[in-house]
């Protein structure tokens, strides 16, 4: 069962020590490229704010962006802001999401996010610290998916796992994690691959942040996977 007051404290958690990490960097870092191709810094900071603004939106029943065009133009905007203008924005969207979170509700209810995505409200707060966790990482200021904690990466592994299932390309598989517990992903019918490593290496593969030279594949060639 997802304990999304839980979440929410995880949240509150992971965006401090972003918030700590970041105010370290000064206004030249903000413009240096990010991990994300095409990105600054700035446009990672700059998502993780409307992104905030977003999910409050879903929380409250309304649209989660006015449109594709509008998040887009959002974050083109808001990317070369000096830093401090960039960390105050993320610590107000942050507070303002977490109010929302606190706010009485039905926790069971179905919600909307982008593209008719549709999910139970309680795991928005998950959704939230996954964005914060992973473009920590985007960042590319010391933090690394090996500093996740293993709550955290069990949990990401899961859900991207449990995205993948039955998508059409992506061919049967296992994800086999350290303690040997198999996971399948992947079109339907019998795996015919195993793909095994760190948990580290194994959620970088899956989440898009890591090309998965480092794992292991039992049975053919590491697939591509989808963008997320």
């Amino acid at each position: 069962m997802i304990d999304h007051a839980h979440d929410l404290e995880s949240v509150r958690g992971a965006t401090e020590r972003l918030l700590t990490a970041a105010a370290k960097m000064d206004n030249a870092a903000v413009t240096e490229s990010s991990r994300l191709p095409g990105w600054s810094r700035g446009h990672v900071l700059a998502h993780l704010a409307r992104n905030a603004d977003a999910l409050v939106n879903v929380l409250r029943g309304r649209p989660m962006y006015a449109s594709a065009e509008a998040r887009d133009a959002d974050i083109e905007r808001d990317a070369p802001r000096s830093l401090d203008v960039q960390l105050t924005d993320l610590r107000e969207s942050a507070a303002h999401f977490q109010e929302a979170g606190a706010a009485p509700a039905d926790w069971s209810r179905t919600v909307e996010l982008r593209n008719g995505v549709t999910d139970s409200a309680s795991r928005i707060p998950f959704r939230r610290w996954v964005e914060v966790e992973l473009h920590h990482v985007d960042l590319g200021i010391g933090y690394e998916l090996e500093d996740l904690s293993e709550e955290f990466t069990q949990r990401e592994i899961n859900f991207l796992t449990e995205r993948f299932r039955g998508h059409p390309d992506v061919p049967a598989l296992l994800v086999e994690e350290d303690d040997g517990r198999r996971i399948p992903t992947g079109a339907d019918g019998e795996p015919a691959l195993v793909v095994t490593g760190p948990q580290a290496d194994l959620l970088g593969w899956l989440a898009g942040r890591r090309d998965g030279s480092a794992l292991t594949v039992h049975g053919g060639p590491l697939p591509p996977l989808p963008p997320l």
